[in-house]
């Protein structure tokens, strides 16, 4: 079955007459097509019950047949008005769910086109069936967490003292692509104090002797999925003090954590197993961020892993467990892995060193 046609069923089971889905990911999703978020219009009309076509201006459409677009694919002139041809094609829906990433002036546009039509969010459906990954999708994952791995495994070529944070990580984004990603999606060094902001990202604060530093990277492969992988790294000399010791319990909370998850917990039993550890050592206060997110055609997607989701967690779901603790001004933490529950268990994707890696 076709994704498109499972988008189909549950939209029909959610009383929801026509799914409008816009360039992103939930499109690369159903069509293989990484269609060009232009100011023309190109949308995928999925309804309940007919085939589905998409709407995209004709200098595009030789682009949608050669991804492999295999629905009906209507163009428009740069004369037409697209909204009205997907109106006169969906004729009087009752109710229509746009996706999560429309532009306001395409759910306006549409509005103005259907305005007897009631508008609804899509991201429901297709976070329902993102979720749930198939073979492809997780041999998908394990090529992008390979891929990303075997950067991580050549951080000795380029993370040293005297070089700053903004030249390691050029290397790092050279690397992610050489290594078989398509797309370079983020490069985060923390060094030292910069370690404790979460998303610091790369400054040009140059890297001491005896300077943790946090290496959150990731990319997209060809094929369209993503890879993402923490892990900590000190340049030399001597940790600082206190460290070594909040790492040691960073490393049994993310065991712990990896040894919970699989079918049937919740998504927030995850978090709480973990989270309890580091409040227990007096490190609670310093985990700023739930534990994980869902990833496949995007970083962060559905399932999250956070307190107060009692999502069931089942075969297929793709998520990373990633704690963490950050003290301002002085350094900070992550350790991070994919992982897929299998049919009895987890499988984790990253296997690089967890343990804090000292570069000579």
């Amino acid at each position: 079955m076709q994704r498109w046609e499972r988008a189909q069923a549950l939209a029909k089971e959610s009383e929801i007459d026509a799914l409008l889905v816009t360039p992103g990911a939930d499109l690369r999703y159903l069509t293989g097509y990484a269609a060009k978020p232009l100011e023309r219009l190109t949308c995928l009309v999925v309804p309940a019950d007919g085939a589905p076509f998409l709407v995209a201006p004709n200098l595009e459409v030789s682009a949608a047949e050669s991804a492999g677009v295999d629905v009906e694919i209507v163009g428009w002139n740069e004369t037409d008005d697209p909204f009205a041809l997907l109106a006169s094609r969906l004729g009087s829906p009752r109710r229509i769910a746009v996706d999560d990433q429309m532009w306001a002036s395409r759910v306006l546009a549409l509005r103005d086109a259907l305005p007897a039509t009631e508008q609804t969010l899509a991201g429901p459906v297709l976070s329902h069936l993102r979720a749930r990954k198939d073979a492809a999708e997780i041999e998908a994952l394990r090529e992008a967490s390979a891929a990303i791995d075997r950067v991580h495994a050549r951080m000795a070529e380029w993370l040293r003292p005297g070089r700053t944070e903004r030249e390691v990580g050029a290397d790092i984004a050279r690397a992610i692509l050489d290594e078989g990603h398509e797309h370079v999606d983020f490069v985060i060094v923390g060094s030292g104090p910069n370690g404790a902001s979460p998303h610091h990202e790369i400054s040009d604060r140059v890297i001491e002797v005896g300077d943790p530093v946090v290496v959150d990277i990731g990319g997209t492969t060809p094929v369209g999925y993503c890879s993402d992988s923490t892990r900590n790294y000190l340049a030399g000399g001597q940790a600082p003090d206190g460290y070594l010791d909040a790492y040691a319990v960073l490393l049994v909370a993310q065991a712990v954590q990896r040894a919970h998850a699989r079918p049937g917990v919740t998504a927030e039993s995850v978090d709480r197993v973990g989270r309890t550890i580091l409040a227990e050592a007096g490190l609670g206060d310093l985990f700023i961020h739930r534990t994980g997110h869902g990833i496949g055609v995007e970083t962060h997607e559905e399932p999250y892993i956070v307190e107060g989701n009692d999502l069931v967690l089942e075969p297929g779901m793709a998520f990373s467990i990633e704690p963490g603790f950050y003290l301002p001004g002085r350094y900070g933490a992550r350790i991070e892995d994919i992982a897929i529950c299998t049919a009895d268990g987890l499988e984790v994707l990253n296997s690089t060193e967890r343990q804090l890696v000292v570069l000579d």
